[in-house]
């Protein structure tokens, strides 16, 4: 039983991907508070003594490691390699991964409040109900999963949070931001096209310039939100607060933009 758990912990985040609701079944029936989940292969220390032994150039490869339960605030990451790490209920608040190569990695309940992702590839990436209050993700590659995340104040300006079309061996990736809290984030200039946003809080957003090509908005709630210039042609905007409908609260700006009457209601 042990190595079944220990054998999930690792494929759980491909699974998520690949069929969400078996994944989740699955993920039901163990204690994820087991130590499959839970133990730490290295500790802080031990990560600042490897930063620390770095040649120029050279980068700290913690591909698949177990960092759960870490406490990690504060640390410079910018030259480590998280791909496939997991990185379970860790404190990184405030920690600088900018650049970092987070791809399907799994950092669940974790507090990423107030971190620096600038330019991080964040591939199939599970962050579902972590908190990324304030973080900077600026020009990220983001198409994994925050539902139920908190990330008010978040700054995306210029991410990349489109449906990957190309590497779909495990489905087609995208954004997923479920009943996400977004409220007062920035996301200037972005690319949200097929990102899944149902449900979630954009109140006070800036969605300046933003493509929300067939993205998935229905029961949005863009109360205040800047739209100007955002392109909602083939979006599923059903039941979601954006005005220019019956007793909707409405957003800012909502005459400048673009292709909202080719979005589905």
């Amino acid at each position: 039983m042990t190595r079944f758990l220990r054998l999930l912990a690792v494929l759980a985040p491909a699974l998520w991907l690949a069929v969400p609701a078996a994944a989740q079944d699955m993920l039901d029936m163990v204690d994820l508070k087991s130590e499959a989940f839970t133990k730490a292969e290295m500790s802080r220390a031990d990560i600042e003594a490897g930063l620390a032994k770095l040649k120029e150039g050279e980068k700290l490869d913690l591909t698949g490691k177990a960092l759960n339960g870490l406490d990690l605030s504060g640390m410079d990451l910018r030259r480590t390699v998280l791909q496939s790490a997991r990185l379970m209920m860790v404190n990184l608040k405030g920690a600088n991964l900018e650049g970092v190569n987070l791809d399907s990695s799994w950092s669940l309940n974790s507090d990423l409040t107030g971190v620096n992702l600038k330019g991080a590839s964040m591939f199939g990436t599970q962050l579902v109900g972590s908190k990324l209050d304030g973080a900077d993700m600026t020009g990220a590659r983001v198409a994994g999963d925050f539902s139920k995340a908190s990330m008010t104040n978040v700054t995306l300006d210029g991410a990349d949070l489109s449906a990957d079309e190309k590497n779909q061996s495990m489905g087609l990736m995208r954004g997923t931001f479920r009943s996400t809290n977004l409220d007062g984030a920035s996301f200037k200039g972005a690319n949200l096209k097929r990102a899944m946003l149902e449900f979630a809080s954009l109140k006070g957003a800036d969605l300046t310039g933003v493509s929300l090509l067939e993205s998935e908005i229905a029961g949005a709630d863009l109360t205040g939100a800047n739209v100007s210039g955002a392109d909602f042609a083939g979006a599923d905007v059903n039941s979601a607060k954006i005005g220019a409908m019956k007793n909707a609260e409405g957003a800012k700006n909502l005459d400048q933009a673009k292709n909202l009457d080719k979005a589905y209601r």
